[in-house]
């Protein structure tokens, strides 16, 4: 069974950092590329990053760029999310999915391009 679990959220004041973890089991990792969502109560889904299989390329919401980094380590089967500078409006569920990529595909950041998901992990941020 394909399985992708996150960890590392938690209640953070505004400033803070937080790293979180997707781990994953279930699918040969590195033919995945992967992304990262979030969920605030009462809006949509939204797309955070993505990351290629090999970690070649990134991919940024504009309000998460210059803030948020992603990486993955394919070893490991895990990927990561680095947020600093953590602002109220990060408030939300944080989800990661991945999608099987073949070389050469371009990103994707819709959730419905996304064939697994996580349960989410929340990131609260106080003021």
């Amino acid at each position: 069974q394909v399985q992708l679990v996150e960890s590392g959220g938690g209640l953070v004041q505004a400033g803070g950092s937080l790293r979180l973890s997707c781990a994953v089991s279930g699918l040969t990792f590195s033919n995945y590329a992967m992304g990262w969502f979030r969920q605030a109560p009462g809006k949509e889904r939204e797309f955070v990053s993505a990351i290629s299989r090999t970690s070649t390329m990134t991919y940024y919401a504009d309000s998460v760029k210059g803030r948020f980094t992603i990486s993955r380590d394919n070893a490991a089967n895990t990927m990561y999310l680095q947020i600093n500078g953590l602002k109220p409006e990060d408030t939300a569920d944080y989800y990661c999915a991945a999608r099987i990529s073949p070389n050469g595909s371009r990103f994707y950041s819709n959730t419905r391009d996304y064939e697994y998901w996580g349960q989410g992990t929340q990131v609260t941020v106080s003021s």
